[in-house]
């Protein structure tokens, strides 16, 4: 079975290559939006303006690959960046004059825009806000708002009609609801929220007929796999869809609630390369939880008449979805099923979870149905759930989903907030909608990432920060509870991963709390032994450290993060903010020469076969020159003469002319050092034998030779 999907068609011969078609908007005066993602924790997850989840791993404008629903999307670790899914989507349905009613966002099988099953259209930009103000490292504080309710939130409208609630825009069998929909997705980059996405739904009646007993539910086409583990593109490939197995988690939290995930996990881990859930779970409503039931299905992709599993088949008209949408799957028993009662056969499992009936008025005494009037409004919000296999277990059960566990127990309770018991009691006249007001969304807040200053040199890095992250104070608490500061450093190439971090100082507040260390050893010092700052670029800095003795060329990088006491009282523990907020990537080498006593050289010299640091590609070797002023231009010629590659480099020289390295990342360099990829000017790759080259001083017109040795 081959699949395409959504924006593009991509022809091939690729098992479980993603789905791609087109699609139309409701105006052209509002453009389809499917390059946005949430970047400041974890779970990398594509939100669009029509409804739909996922991009199905579509390249981006520089060739890599954005988030679909990549969990961890900052790791130096290749078996952890795990991608789940291709594509999800909203499902919604109601009942109105007695006719059930389901809009989609995206089905099982549809290749063109304008087919049944596209019937959710954008209806305005996506607009981006944080609650992040200021930090020198953090790209989310230009989109400061202090409206923000996370660290980025994604505020998206669209809706299921097109000129009028009654217009269908053509497509067959679509009868629409007439909704207009309000999504706020919600993303956090703490260390212990960073791996779930809120994605909190409104729907308001914008049709004459009131809108009975509505479901809303997330479709999902997952497939946990692991791009690094084998090239996707590649037939017969380690990517697959059919190696996956479904499941719904009823498992109860600390308050006794069920958390009812539906879930997703690869059935072997791809060899370690695919540890890794997925799921979707629902938090809450404008109404009480108690009236609320959270139902699951699952079916094999575009199966309508599964003969092994005949509970398990899709749902092909609206009827049948909202008979899926509305009513719980039976469980099976036997071999064929597993023990949860769930099918046992590895397959291209897809799944929908849903929660209803939801209104804005109970309709029965009994609170079993409920209405929503024309005007009126009603709210749901899901949340998406990744986290890595529990170790040493072996086999899909609780205790392997526990790390799933503890990241949805975070999500609800941010969800939550102040509504401990999950209880919107209905009591009259509190808002337009009669709903109790819950102050959602608090979460406890570690101090926040130090502002940070890097200053690279030849074998030696030294980091600077500032103490804004002494005077936070904690939001729950509503005290000032930093109690130190931690460095990390890691060193990562193509072929070597000495870990994803390592602790290299740790500081503490001598406080009678955890290590009491103190700070001498970081603080900066003036003449007089005294703690005080260092102005770098006009801002104050009051503390740093030095790592030595790493070596040039190589890409290492560094965060610093600040942690509180915990709060005993609440059972907390020590909270840090995230290691990959300010996380910056170097390579050390000389600074630019300042006189004309300057020699360029080049390392490694002889260049064997394929450094360490090289990647696995034609084009991702590297040998660099050093030693170069703050403009030069490097010839490069064979031992005949012929000229192989001119080089422009100036001192803000990031490595953007090389597939080694990633510029995306925002490497600092040293200034005096600039890579070459072994790739002649006529685009072809160097062989072995001897070459001469020449270094150019712009400025002043010096010109010194060198030689270096290429054996392959």
């Amino acid at each position: 079975m081959y699949r395409l999907f959504l924006f593009i068609i991509i022809i091939g011969s690729i098992c479980g290559q993603p789905r791609k078609t087109s699609r139309t908007t409701v105006s052209t005066a509002i453009s389809d939006e499917y390059d946005k993602f949430t970047s400041v924790g974890q779970l990398g997850l594509t939100i669009t303006n029509f409804g739909i989840l996922g991009n199905g791993w579509n390249r981006m404008e520089d060739g890599s690959i954005q988030p679909s629903c990549q969990y961890k999307q900052y790791t130096e670790t290749l078996q952890e960046q795990v991608e789940h899914f291709s594509y999800a989507g909203l499902w919604v349905g109601g009942i109105v004059n007695g006719q059930r009613r389901v809009s989609t966002a995206i089905v099982d099988g549809v290749f063109e825009a304008g087919d049944e099953g596209f019937e959710l259209f954008a209806d305005g930009p996506i607009t981006i806000q944080s609650s992040i103000a200021s930090t020198t490292q953090d790209s989310m504080a230009q989109y400061y708002s202090p409206y923000a309710v996370s660290h980025q939130d994604m505020i998206v409208d669209f809706k299921d009609y097109g000129i009028s609630p009654i217009d269908n825009l053509g497509i067959s069998n679509h009868n629409p609801l007439g909704l207009d929909i309000h999504l706020e997705a919600y993303a956090w980059n703490y260390s212990y929220a960073d791996a779930f996405v809120i994605l909190n739904y409104t729907f308001t009646n914008m049709a004459a007929d009131t809108i009975k007993d509505i479901y809303a539910g997330i479709w999902m086409d997952p497939s946990v796999a692991n791009f690094n583990y084998t090239d996707y593109y590649t037939p017969g490939g380690g990517f697959t869809w059919y190696d996956n197995l479904d499941g719904f988690d009823r498992s109860v939290d600390e308050a006794g609630f069920e958390r009812g995930i539906g879930y997703q996990y690869d059935a072997d881990g791809d060899d370690g390369w695919a540890e890794s859930y997925v799921g979707i779970s629902v938090l809450g409503s404008n109404i009480p939880m108690d009236y609320i039931q959270t139902n699951y299905h699952q079916w094999v992709w575009t199966n309508s008449n599964n003969s092994d599993y005949p509970s398990y088949s899709m749902p092909i008209d609206d009827n049948a979805r909202y008979e899926k949408m509305s009513s719980r799957v039976a469980l099976g028993t036997g071999p064929e099923y597993t023990a949860e009662g769930y099918p046992a056969s590895e397959n291209s499992w897809l799944f929908l979870l849903s929660a209803g009936p939801i209104g804005s008025r109970p309709s029965l005494p009994d609170s079993s149905s409920w209405d929503l009037a024309p005007g009126d409004t009603c709210s749901v919000a899901f949340t998406v759930v990744c986290a890595r296999w529990t170790l040493g277990i072996g086999a899909d059960s609780p205790a392997q989903r526990n790390n799933l566990y503890v990241n949805y127990d975070w999500a609800q309770k941010a969800y939550d907030g102040e509504d401990k018991n999950r209880n919107n009691v209905l009591d009259e006249g509190e808002d337009s909608n009669n709903n109790q007001i819950i102050d959602r969304y608090i979460l406890p807040a570690p101090p926040p990432s130090p502002n940070m200053e890097i200053v690279v040199e030849s074998n030696r890095v030294t980091l600077y920060w500032q103490n804004n992250a002494e005077s936070f104070l904690d939001p729950v608490s509503q005290v000032l509870d930093f109690e130190g500061y931690k460095v990390y450093g890691a060193r990562k190439t193509a072929n070597e991963s000495l870990g994803e971090f390592t602790l290299l100082s740790e500081n503490d507040l001598k406080n009678n709390i955890g290590y009491n260390t103190g700070f001498s050893s970081i603080h900066i010092i003036n003449d007089f032994g005294e703690p005080d700052s260092l102005e770098i670029n006009g801002i104050y800095y009051h503390y740093k450290f030095v790592n030595e003795d790493i070596k040039d060329g190589w890409l290492n990088y560094y965060a610093i993060t600040a942690y509180d006491q915990g709060d005993p009282e609440a059972n907390l523990e020590s909270l840090e903010s995230s290691i990959y907020a300010n996380r910056i990537y170097i390579y050390s080498g000389e600074p630019n020469a300042v006189s004309d006593n300057w020699y360029p050289t080049v390392y490694p010299n002889p260049y064997r076969g394929q450094a360490l640091w090289d990647g696995y590609g034609s084009r991702n070797k590297m040998i660099w020159f050093r030693g170069l002023p703050a403009k030069a231009e490097i010839r490069i010629f064979s031992l005949a003469g012929d000229l192989v590659e001119v080089i422009q480099h100036d001192e803000l020289y990031m490595g953007k002319d090389i597939a080694n390295i990633d510029e995306r990342k925002n490497p600092i360099m040293s200034g005096g050092e600039h890579a070459w990829d072994l790739i002649s000017m006529h685009d072809q790759a160097t062989a072995s034998g001897l070459y001469l080259f020449t270094v150019e001083d712009k400025d002043t017109g010096t010109i010194k030779e060198g030689k270096f040795l290429i054996i392959k």
